[in-house]
């Protein structure tokens, strides 16, 4: 099969042959449709999160079952499917009360700690791959079903992280990004009121097409001040942070009304200072939400077949475009997300 290989961090791909893999007991064998290209990943391009190379990296694939190894069950050849990114057992008391972000027996993530979906086909434990819904046409939109996993699943666990409810404002740091664009698709969804914040202007009307009502330009600073002045000087119901900088996480807090919730979301993963006197006042609330459950994907990926949501996908190139695709999403080119397409 054909791959894109990354010997080691801050390189450029290669183009490699290597054999296809083969089912063993547990496992399955997918054939790669499509390949989301997201900053997951490209922080371990670029070195910035380290992984053991070489390695082919990717894991929001759209893709169809084509062999299952011996005591497999729930999988069938021609299944489409996506995957799971954790590699979860499947079996601890956190798996199995269907929190699998929180396994304690987890090997890591697909495309990282094992080989991913940047080929022409991927093989992982069975268990790890997720059977599209019946009705979702993955054939013809292969991209956006791909990115599903993350670029909305994960949006929309925010929502019942944070207890978003309809009526409610909430502000979204790092709007423009692929993830926080989608944050403002799910929290419209969840009919709030949506305020964009981001530093590039450029994004701004990609944000409000996405669904921001009003915008807030983060590139002066400033960016607490002109969420009060949005509510009023209410402050925001909910903040999600994207880019979790020591200043944005600050900022989000300080920005927050009563009983107001800020949520954050990897990114920088700073440490911060919030008043506990503000917390104990108002009654806040500080979270943290990882990634999503098997179920909130399967929820979300039934949300698209119903046509309630579609992922942004700007960007869609062959396997062998992978480095110019990646340099844009290095740059923060791309609106929403980038995909490569392999088969």
């Amino acid at each position: 099969m054909k791959a894109m290989l990354l010997k080691g961090p801050n390189i450029h791909f290669e183009l490699v042959q290597r054999p296809d893999p083969v089912a063993g007991p547990g496992e399955a064998v997918a054939r790669v449709i499509t390949c989301g290209s997201g900053l997951t990943i490209q922080h371990a391009k670029a070195g910035r999160r380290r992984i053991p190379f070489p390695r082919i990296i990717g894991h929001e694939i759209t893709g169809e079952i084509v062999e299952i190894g011996a005591g497999v069950s729930g999988l069938k050849v021609g299944d489409g499917v996506t995957a799971y990114f954790y590699l979860n057992c499947g079996h601890c008391r956190w798996c199995q009360a269907n929190l699998e972000p929180l396994c304690v027996n987890s090997g890591g993530n697909v495309g990282l700690n094992c080989d991913g979906g940047y080929a022409e086909y991927i093989k992982l434990p069975a268990h790890i791959f997720i059977r599209l819904p019946e009705n979702l046409d993955y054939k013809a939109h292969p991209a956006e079903i791909g990115v599903v996993t993350d670029a909305l699943a994960t949006p929309y666990k925010v929502l019942h992280r944070a207890r978003i409810k309809a009526g409610e404002t909430v502000a979204v740091i790092g709007a423009g990004g692929g993830l926080g664009i989608h944050q403002l698709m799910m929290a419209k969804w969840a009919r709030a009121r949506v305020i964009a914040v981001d530093t590039s202007a450029a994004k701004f009307d990609a944000c409000r097409k996405a669904g921001a009502d009003e915008v807030v330009d983060a590139s002066a600073g400033r960016v607490a001040e002109q969420l009060l002045d949005l509510t009023g000087g209410n402050g925001v119901d909910v903040v999600v942070d994207y880019v979790s900088t020591t200043a944005t996480l600050e900022a989000g807090a300080k920005a927050l009304g009563r009983r107001g919730r800020l949520v954050t979301l990897g990114g920088a993963g700073q440490p911060f200072q919030a008043s506990s006197m503000d917390m104990l006042n108002k009654e806040q609330d500080l979270l943290g939400s990882r990634y999503v459950t098997r179920r909130e994907i399967l929820e979300t990926l039934d949300l698209v077949a119903r046509g309630e949501v579609f992922p942004i996908v700007t960007d869609v190139r062959p396997l062998e475009e992978a480095e110019a695709v990646h340099e844009r999403v290095e740059r923060g080119e791309v609106i929403g997300r980038a995909a490569l397409r392999i088969a």
